[in-house]
């Protein structure tokens, strides 16, 4: 098998042809370089034009592949110069491989039907048609010396599928040091999607896909340019993009735009391409969802947020919905050809199974996670356990080993490009609690960890020191491979996280509002480099009000996401506005400076710190450079103290692998409860305080209780 080839498998409407081009290349051991099937598209005057495939090769340049699915050749010359001319002049467009007006990759052109078994009676005298048989024969006449790092650039050039990471609007810097100056650096080397990414884009399964990776990772970028490009591939497909966070959605119309003019010339067809939250409600277009739509289309009563709590009660609101749903219907009506579903994490596996269900028999489902986002503290489950099982007992969707030349169904994208290795590695210490002081009764300072410890260098991590597995010492590190160096050279590690304490709320406002002030008139900052994030949702609204109006007597506007604006809307591109929000808003978004404000209730949390520690993870990397965690009295002391272990270790993670029964104990202690549940916990309590105290006192004996549940209360408290 051929391992110098790389096969790039994207879409196209010449499944059989693709597949015969591919499996030459990969069982032919003389061949190196990539092969893109599917891809590029290119825009023209007349709409876009995909090409069926390309070669890049170190030693024969460019060949762009016409492909024949039968044995109707039509004017395949045509087509040819066709191909051609248009992907040159896209090539063109590159500076770096012209020399004055010569290009300087050679393009090849090759039509390629490999139904047709006789081609010596077939016109083509200049042009090459080919099958399986003489393909080789045709490449063979095909010579290129590329100068330097030529065949590199070239392939960049071809990967290189758009810059999107880039500002809204124009950056103007006046300072090349200041903060908007270094920002506008950072944005600048971000911009163009790097080749795993890219592939990740192009690269399309029949049936389920998973993409994995850690925030600032860009799996929403590359989410929405996947659905932009199938869009662009299979204009008459009906695709469906959704999401938990609604503040996403104008990011994902900005992004799938983008993609569609940069490389086609054309907005995309909303009508086919829909942008639509996960739960959705009545009135238009605007405001649907893909659980909406289901209902409706099935004709199954609908529940919105309100009526779904009065039926199934507080918790779980949108998984109880969506699995009543897929109970009452035994044959959905398919509604997409594809769904691709960001944060997963967020949702339900009734959720994704009710996204499977709208889908046609080919099932092209995506969908992408961060764990570490979970703002629920619960993991994410396996394709096995979320798709369930097929009534012979095999699992209805598992994830195996792609072969050579196949897609990937399972892409994990490791490198993180919004957080700097100290941001990040500060996130993950407070996120798990790696250094966070055992408590007396159990001795881990863990608040949770990953069931399997293989997951730590999927998400870019390496062994320093020890072993990745339970119950042992290791020493975690994260190289420049994953975490580039560019993104933390720009500003000391002082200043690219600062954790803040102060002795009173309104000592936390105060320094707010000046450095915020200072951002804007001596950092250049623009007004949307700045959020301020608030961690706990309840109090969001009452704990920004005073400092939006000390902010607002400066003379600087600000709104509180989805709030003041639309639900839709995160930042407020019309107007120079602070971001306020809350945590749930936050998630997707990202901005130069990120202030999280009260950062002490991050600490402080009792049951529920999984999902507590897992909003300060959130929070911390929404930054594209400088984060500043703030917060109040002893409990931000204690905060402090972790991110001081961390400090002290240059960044790296030091802790005890815990077993598979530790783990177990975490995920109890540290879930998050509903309020029915804090409740009867808090009754309980009371009652065995009340007992207790009967007992000291004498009022009630040992000898009046009960003797088997003494010995039962006794066994449990020894577990």
């Amino acid at each position: 098998m051929n391992q110098k080839i790389t096969v790039v498998r994207g879409t196209n409407d010449k499944p059989v042809s693709s597949d015969m081009l591919v499996k030459f290349f990969v069982e032919n051991n003389k061949y190196e370089g990539q092969l893109f099937i599917g891809y590029p598209i290119v825009g023209t005057p007349e709409g876009k034009y995909p090409i069926d495939a390309i070669w890049v090769s170190p030693k024969c340049g460019i060949v762009v592949f016409d492909l024949i699915e039968g044995k109707d050749t039509g004017d395949f010359q045509e087509r040819q110069d066709d191909a051609a001319n248009k992907f040159e002049s896209k090539l063109k467009t590159h500076r770096e491989l012209m020399r004055r007006r010569e290009l300087l990759v050679p393009i090849h052109t090759v039509s390629f039907a490999p139904a047709i078994n006789n081609l010596s009676k077939l016109p083509g005298e200049g042009y090459f048609l080919c099958n399986v048989d003489n393909l080789e024969e045709a490449l063979d006449q095909l010579h290129w010396e590329p100068e330097n790092d030529l065949y590199e650039i070239t392939l960049s050039a071809i990967q290189s599928i758009t810059s999107i990471r880039k500002s809204r609007t124009k950056r103007i810097v006046v300072k090349e040091d200041s903060r908007g100056g270094k920002l506008k650096r950072l944005e600048d080397s971000i911009a163009t999607l790097d080749n795993i990414q890219s592939k990740a884009v192009i690269e399309t399964v029949v049936g389920v896909q998973r993409i994995r990776g850690l925030a600032g990772s860009g799996k929403t970028i590359v989410l929405a340019l996947k659905a932009a490009y199938l869009h662009a591939q299979h204009p008459e497909w009906r695709i469906a993009v959704t999401f938990n966070t609604r503040s996403l959605k104008g990011q994902f119309r900005r992004l799938i735009n983008t993609f569609s003019i940069e490389q086609t010339g054309e907005e995309p067809n909303w009508e086919n391409l829909r942008i639509l939250n996960a739960w959705g409600a009545p009135g238009g277009i605007e405001r649907d969802g893909i659980y909406h739509e289901f209902c409706r289309v099935n004709d199954l009563p609908y529940y919105d947020f309100q009526s779904a709590r009065s039926v199934f009660g507080y918790g779980n609101e949108f998984k109880n919905v969506c699995e009543e749903a897929l109970q009452k219907v035994k044959n959905p009506k398919k509604l997409y050809d594809v769904i691709l579903v960001d944060e997963a994490q967020d949702f339900s596996p009734a959720f994704l199974r009710l996204c499977y269900d709208c889908l046609d028999d080919y099932k092209r489902l995506v969908y992408a996670y961060d764990e570490l986002q979970n703002l629920s503290g619960e993991s994410m489950l396996s394709p096995e356990d979320i798709f369930g099982k097929n009534p012979d007992g095999t699992s209805v969707v598992s994830f195996t080993e792609p072969q050579k030349g196949e897609s990937r169904r399972d892409i994990i994208l490791e490198k993180c490009y919004r957080n700097s290795r100290p941001v990040l590695v500060t996130a993950h210490a407070l996120g798990f609690g790696i250094y966070r002081e055992p408590p007396k009764e159990n001795g881990l300072g863990l608040v949770q960890m990953f069931d399997h410890p293989h997951l730590w260098e999927e998400i870019g991590y390496k062994v320093k020191k020890g072993e990745l597995k339970e119950g042992s010492n290791v020493t975690l590190y994260r190289t420049e491979d994953t975490s580039p160096k560019f993104l933390e050279n720009h500003s000391s590690i002082d200043d690219l996280v600062k954790f803040i304490r102060f002795e009173s709320e309104k000592d936390q406002n105060e320094w707010l509002v000046k450095e915020i002030k200072r951002n804007l008139e001596k950092e250049e900052l623009r007004h949307d480099d700045i959020v301020v994030i608030n961690p706990d949702p309840l109090t969001t609204r009452k704990k920004v009000g005073p400092i939006r109006s000390r902010l607002l007597e400066h003379g600087i506007s600000s709104h509180l996401a989805g709030v003041d604006t639309n639900p839709d809307v995160f930042f407020d591109i019309n107007t120079d506005s602070i971001t306020f929000t809350g945590i749930y808003r936050a998630k997707g978004n990202e901005a130069g400076m990120v202030y999280i404000i009260n950062g002490q209730d991050c600490r402080s949390a009792l049951r529920n710190l999984a999902s507590i520690r897992n909003r300060l993870f959130t929070a911390i990397t929404r930054s594209k450079a400088w984060v500043r965690v703030l917060g109040v009295g002893e409990g931000m002391d204690n905060l402090i103290a972790e991110f001081q272990c961390l400090k002290d270790r240059n960044f790296e993670l030091c802790f005890r692998y815990p077993t598979e029964g530790e783990r177990r104990h975490l995920q109890i202690v540290h879930r998050d409860m509903t309020s029915e549940e804090r409740k009867r916990i808090e009754n309980q309590e009371k009652r065995l305080a009340d007992l207790i105290e009967d007992l000291d006192a004498g009022r009630v004996h040992l000898e009046d209780l009960d003797e088997n549940l003494i010995q039962k209360f006794k066994s449990l408290l020894k577990e």
